[in-house]
């Protein structure tokens, strides 16, 4: 199966369907979806994420290149240049990893702790990770 992204006049993903790869005209479907359906549709990977490949059943991430770096998701951005599908920004503070195509904190994600596991989200007003407090 291929899967194909349609781009809005911004190159954000508004719809994702699957193609059939023994499509007669050759193409996984994507001349169906073009005279059907209409728009600009991109073939997009479901094991690209980061740049690179993954098995998408053992979830393990090889040192290949992933096919536009990401799977595209309503919402992200097809950037032709890079030739990738980006998510949206999280926060302002954060940067697009060229090599990955994803947003990344100022501050990496605390270190995970066996003993004392803890989540943490971001807070953008001090700019840091704040651990999630759960009421018992």
């Amino acid at each position: 199966m291929s899967h194909f992204a349609q781009v809005d006049e911004s190159n954000i993903v508004i719809n994702i369907l699957v193609g059939y790869n023994d499509d007669p005209a050759g193409d996984e479907g994507y001349s169906w979806f073009v005279e059907n359906l209409g728009g600009t549709w991109i073939k997009t990977s479901y094991n690209a994420v980061g740049g690179k490949r993954r098995n998408p059943d053992t979830g393990e991430i090889f040192d290949e290149p992933g096919f536009r770096k990401n799977y595209a998701q309503v919402g992200y951005f097809y950037d032709l240049e890079r030739d990738a599908f980006i998510p949206p920004q999280d926060f302002p503070s954060w940067t697009l990893n060229e090599e990955t195509c994803l947003w990344e904190p100022p501050i990496p994600y605390p270190s995970f702790n066996e003993e004392n596991p803890k989540d943490y989200t971001w807070n953008e007003n001090i700019l840091n990770w704040e651990e999630i407090q759960v009421s018992e």
